[in-house]
């Protein structure tokens, strides 16, 4: 029998490991505890930069010296390569984020001191040659204080950059919070505090509904441990319901925080992966650089799939949609306990890619996650033809069953057994999940969802959240199966990935709506022309469609569109087709020759992990996509419009962003009679980011699709 959280681990993850001292935390240091980068996103040289923690309650040198050692550091040191110019723009944003006021001074490393509270006094007190402590003004001032001022204070931060999957063990770093009768014991990098390895779910068994954790009695987590993956093909466990946290704010006391609305907004993030694999821990996604960059808190989770998560039987008990019901689950852990990790409950946007979008899509109309998020980001929904069809239409319980489950149910041995479900808890999970043609669609289950299709026709039910849809230049190319061969076999190779003859026929019919491209490749010609049949049938065409009907039955407050069309990498079933020809010039790759802007493609950007290891900058017009990106995405998240604002952009010293955004004008909202041809309500995201008309209208049309399809 299968239970979440490692049956919270055999309840092993429920102890710390023994220390010599406890982890401090923001009430025993005596101040909400505030992680501040100044986060250009440009990796290579992000180590010349130091971040600080910020301490907001005004205390004596002594006590702030005494309050950053208790963090393994000390006052920061005024020296380093960019010092003064982030530290001016860290002050300017605390000035306009009202955690200060124009003319404040904050505490930092006396002279006699090396930064981390050590010198010849030890204390940065009136010992010191001047007769006075340090402390910096908003306008970059060092100056002499009386040691016995009451300032907020600068700590050194000294944890360094660590990727993902490698959270640094060190307990010098270490940081606990409590939310109600549980503590949670993280740790910090060089971007944010972090807690990974949350499990949000109690106990439950298998082809069961999953339903929040809270605590009985007072418990502990280790949370410096990413949980395992749920089960899928290459590998993970049943006990897998975890989440993982990167905020840049520690509340001391959650309540005053609330009140004086010092809480930050959240993105929760949903992975992608076919409904089949993923995890919320792999490293394209990781949240450190939208907490740093953005000041908000980021929450990934794990969730099951594959026929676990998926599996609807016909006996009126199992029905299916586990895995939606655990993102569920997880959104209702985090409006309990996300105030005690600096986030605001109130303000939560649901994103994600792939099949991540596909969930957002669902959660939009599923009544049981009505209220729990005020945003959503779909990034690549699927739906149309083929392979597409279920992220979009959902299935009858009778219909998955008849169509994959009753196979399952009979090819692991439990087609006869008298009571199926409980053969089911007892075969191999791993059999479950590797059986032919298993089940991983979301069904009408009359709880969590009651329609055949998201209903953006004003007739519901959606839930009150701002949208953004939106998709790859080239989202389809690796849909419509390999290179095809010749133009003679395309209604074959098109028919193959799900297209019916009959429309298949007609796009071949229409060179002026599908022209085939006339360069030197002819196999890359052909490949082009299915790479635009399947984007526009399995991406474009639906999502188009639905932000349409959506704004013209307001059925979200707000309504947003995009396309990607600068991408890096990205899911690449045919090696070569996603990154572009390397040149002498360019050694990682030119990006201003052609390459297809490929699913998943856009993932770098939107968390601006672009520029480490194997994923270098291949241009400045990556770093700069990288920042415009993030900014829009958090600008999204903080107040569900994707344009932010001048003030916030100088006060964070972001000026290529602003520089960028002044050029390309406001990213408009899909207004109601944008079924029109006149206005530009799509967003296009590349090096230079502009707005355009709808795409691909009549190519639409052709392919059945149209963009009245769910009035």
């Amino acid at each position: 029998m299968g239970s979440s959280l490692a049956l919270v681990a055999a309840l092993l993850i429920f102890s710390v490991v023994h220390r010599t001292r406890s982890a401090p935390s923001p009430t025993s240091i005596g101040s909400d505890l505030q992680f501040l980068f100044q986060n250009d996103l440009d990796w290579p040289s992000a180590t010349q930069h130091n971040g600080t923690i910020f301490l907001s309650t005004p205390s004596t040198n002594a006590q702030s010296l005494a309050a950053c050692n208790a963090l393994s550091e000390g006052l920061l040191s005024t020296s380093g390569q960019h010092f003064k110019n982030d530290i001016k723009a860290l002050m300017r944003y605390l000035v306009f984020d009202s955690q200060a006021s124009p003319v404040q001074r904050f505490w930092v490393a006396s002279s006699s001191t090396n930064g981390n509270g050590e010198g010849e006094s030890g204390a940065g007190d009136a010992e010191n040659a001047d007769g006075g402590c340090q402390a910096i003004a908003v306008g970059g001032a060092v100056e002499s204080v009386r040691c016995d001022s009451r300032l907020p204070a600068f700590c050194s931060q000294s944890a360094p950059y660590r990727r993902n999957t490698a959270t640094d063990q060190s307990e010098r770093f270490r940081v606990q919070v409590q939310s109600e009768k549980s503590t949670f014991v993280g740790t910090r990098d060089a971007l944010s505090f972090r807690f990974v390895g949350i499990p949000y779910a109690a106990p439950f068994a298998r082809f069961s509904y999953s339903t929040p954790y809270n605590a009985s009695s007072p418990t502990t987590f280790n949370a410096v441990s990413y949980g395992s993956p749920c089960l899928q093909p290459t590998g993970g466990s049943e006990d897998c319901l975890f989440l993982n946290i990167q905020t840049p704010f520690l509340p001391a006391n959650v309540a005053q925080a609330t009140r004086a609305k010092m809480l930050k907004p959240v993105l929760f993030w949903i992975h992608g992966g076919g409904f089949i694999d993923g995890e919320g821990s792999d490293g394209v996604f990781d949240g450190g650089n939208l907490a740093s960059r953005s000041d908000i808190v980021v929450v990934s989770i794990n969730y099951r799939v594959g026929t676990l998560g998926f599996l609807a039987l016909n006996d009126g008990v199992t029905n299916g949609n586990f895995g939606i019901a655990d993102q569920i689950t997880a959104l209702q852990w985090v409006r309990t306990h996300i105030a005690a990790f600096g986030g605001d409950p109130t303000r939560i946007t649901i994103a994600g890619q792939s099949a991540g979008a596909g969930s957002v899509r669902a959660l939009l109309g599923s009544p049981p996650a009505f209220g729990l998020f005020g945003g959503a980001i779909a990034q690549s929904n699927l739906g149309g033809f083929g392979y597409a069809t279920t992220y979009t239409e959902y299935l009858s319980i009778e219909t998955q069953y008849n169509s994959f489950a009753k196979d399952v149910v009979s090819g692991v041995g439990c087609g006869n057994a008298t009571d199926v479900l409980g053969c089911l808890r007892r075969v191999n999970a791993t059999a479950l999940i590797m059986a032919p043609n298993a089940p991983r669609y979301i069904v009408i289950d009359g709880k969590y969802i009651r329609n055949s299709h998201l209903a953006v026709n004003g007739r519901g039910p959606t839930a009150p959240a701002h949208i953004i849809f939106g998709w790859t230049r080239d989202d389809g190319s690796d849909f419509v199966g390999s290179f095809p061969n010749t133009r003679s076999t395309l209604v074959g190779q098109l028919t193959g990935a799900g297209m019916s003859a009959d429309v298949a026929s007609k796009v071949l019919a229409r060179p002026d709506l599908f022209p085939l491209p006339t360069g030197h490749n002819a196999t890359m010609n052909l490949y082009n022309l299915t790479s635009r049949v399947g984007t526009d049938g399995q991406f474009l065409c639906i999502d188009q469609a639905t932000l349409i009907s959506s704004a013209r039955h307001r059925s979200f407050p707000s309504v947003y569109a995009y396309q990607f069309d600068r991408t890096y990498a990205g899911f690449e079933p045919i090696p070569g087709t996603c990154n572009p020809p390397t040149t002498a010039a360019f050694r990682n790759g030119d990006p201003n020759l052609p390459y297809f802007r490929c699913h998943s493609g856009e993932l770098y950007y939107t968390f601006g992990t672009l520029g480490q290891d194997s994923r270098p900058f291949r241009d400045s017009a990556d770093l700069l996509l990288s920042q415009v990106t993030v900014d829009a995405w958090s600008a999204f998240v903080r107040t569900f419009d994707p344009n932010p604002s001048t003030a916030y952009l100088i006060a964070r010293g972001y000026m290529p962003t602003l520089k960028e955004l002044s050029r390309a004008g406001k990213w408009e909202r899909v207004r109601s009679g944008s079924l029109s041809t006149s206005g530009n309500p799509v967003r296009v995201l590349d090096a230079k980011t502009r707005n355009v008309a709808w795409r691909e209208r009549e190519q639409c049309d052709l392919l059945g699709y149209p963009i009245t399809m769910f009035e």
